[in-house]
């Protein structure tokens, strides 16, 4: 059975400003979209100077800009990502996201 969603009515921004440092913080960013026995997806919704820090996750994810800009951390590696861009990050690796303008993010993760 397909099932079908629509991202946009899914976007979210939370009001905490900086540092996202605690679950519960994260979890105000963060909606699980689908979870299977093969992969999970989330979606992840930053306001302009939000972050995530960088931590490691026993778990893989490649994230996909749907919109906005931010810069990722995977290991010691930085890149900017705007709409379109997509970045990998393997299991037990530190990652973060810090938003330089408004960012929605989907997190395509194996499951966990």
């Amino acid at each position: 059975m397909a099932k079908m969603l629509d991202l946009n009515k899914l976007v979210e921004f939370s009001q905490k400003q900086g540092l996202l440092s605690t679950m519960e913080d994260r979890r105000g960013v963060k909606k699980d979209v689908l979870k299977t026995s093969n992969f999970n997806i989330v979606l992840i919704c930053l306001d302009a100077g939000q972050e995530i820090p960088s931590r490691p996750e026993p778990y893989d994810v490649c994230f996909y800009v749907v919109d906005g800009k931010g810069a990722f951390t995977v290991g010691i590696e930085q890149v900017e990502l705007t709409r379109g861009g997509m970045i990998f990050a393997p299991a037990n690796e530190a990652r973060g996201i810090r938003s330089l303008e408004r960012l929605t993010i989907l997190g395509i993760q194996e499951p966990h």
